[in-house]
Order: structure tokens, then C-alpha cells, then sequence
């Protein structure tokens, strides 16, 4: 059933996956329903209906990610970095988050799917240092902008950008950002099936 319906969705995208990265998405689906009844990850309830809002909204986004190593702030369950690491198996993704249900999740996910490029991290978003050289920032439902730049300014240099995920396109949010950071663009997102508004905003420090 899942499988039928992700191969009608992706039908209706650019979104080129191989049959094990599309069987990977189902596994994930298919974990996240069994732990939600358990840890409360997600308040979507039904498989089918995260494959859409959880699933297809985050691949969306797969396109417009050119370095390899990100990281996904309050990552939850692990949306979007699982779905974008499974599309983009040469990326590297940090996922970020300060319950340790979610990180237990994202350790069992890891495993169960074989992600090499995945390292789930429970800490919070201001005390966390990378090791390497990011690319990026990724937020989806995570806060405002103003928050994310301000929680979010030490991962990155001026190399870097903010990617957040949003909803409806934040006019307000970005006319309150902070001195310093620079609104680069704006991506209007068609997520299959979705009857909602999607952006994907960047931004990057001056």
C-alpha cells in the first residue's frame, strides 16, 4: 500500500529515487507509525498521511541542497534530514535534537535502514559544535527565523546559509531579521497531494 502510493507521488515530481531508496522511505514510514503509538514523535497519525506531509515534503527540498554536509536542527523524528539523507546518499547530515526519545529513534532508524550518512546528536542547538565545515542549516517547524539565526549563527561561516522550511511565505519574520544576515531566496515548493503553501527560504550571513 505505501509503496503503491510513494510511487504515485514521486510520479507526479521530478524526484528520481531508486527502488532501495524508496523502499528505505517506506521503512521509515513504517517505523515512525509503530514508535509514534509509544513516544508521541508525530501527531500525524496515519502512514498514508505522513507519507505526504512528512515524507513528500521533505524530499521536495532535495534539489536545492548542492554541499555535503548539513544539519537538521531540531530534527524531531528526523524530518527532514532522514528523508533528504536517504535521497542524498553523499550528503552528510548532522541530526540535531534535545529529547532523547527522538535521538533513540533516529539510532534505530539508522540502523535498520544501513544510513552511513546520518549521525543523530541529542544535544541543544546552542551548546553543539560541529566538527566539520557545514554547508548549512536546515530547520523545518523549528522557529522563527529570527530564532534560527540566532541560535543557529555559530554552525556556520560566511560560507553557509540558513535553509528553513516553511509554510506560508514569512514576510513578517523576514523583516525583523537580525543586522548581519541577508535574505538570499525564496523557493516556492509543490509537495503532491498537499493543499498547502510551501517555501524554502535562504538566507546567509553578509
Amino acid at each position: 500500500m505505501l509503496q503503491q502510493q510513494l510511487t504515485t507521488l514521486l510520479a507526479q515530481t521530478d524526484i528520481a529515487l531508486t527502488e532501495k531508496q524508496q523502499q528505505q522511505l517506506v521503512q521509515y514510514v513504517e517505523l515512525l507509525d509503530k514508535w509514534n503509538k509509544a513516544y508521541n514523535l508525530t501527531s500525524v497519525r496515519l502512514p498514508e498521511e505522513m507519507m505526504i506531509k512528512h515524507i513528500m515534503d521533505s524530499l521536495v527540498v532535495a534539489a536545492h541542497l548542492p554541499g555535503h554536509h548539513y544539519i537538521d536542527v531540531g530534527t524531531g523524528p528526523g524530518l527532514p534530514g532522514i528523508v533528504l539523507a536517504i535521497a542524498l546518499p553523499d550528503t552528510q547530515f548532522i541530526l540535531l535534537d534535545s529529547l532523547g526519545k527522538r535521538v533513540r529513534f533516529l539510532m534505530q532508524v539508522k540502523h535498520d535502514l544501513g544510513l552511513k550518512n546520518v549521525t543523530p546528536v541529542q544535544s541543544r542547538v546552542e551548546e553543539y559544535q560541529p566538527s566539520v565545515k557545514l554547508d548549512g542549516v536546515l530547520s523545518r517547524a523549528f522557529a522563527s527565523l529570527q530564532d534560527m539565526v540566532d541560535w543557529c549563527s555559530h554552525l556556520i561561516d560566511h560560507s553557509g546559509k540558513f535553509i528553513a522550511l516553511k509554510g506560508v511565505f514569512p514576510s513578517e519574520e523576514l523583516k525583523s531579521l537580525p543586522r548581519g544576515i541577508k535574505f538570499e531566496q525564496k523557493i516556492p515548493l509543490e509537495v503532491p497531494n498537499l493543499d498547502a503553501q510551501r517555501h524554502l527560504i535562504i538566507l546567509s550571513k553578509d
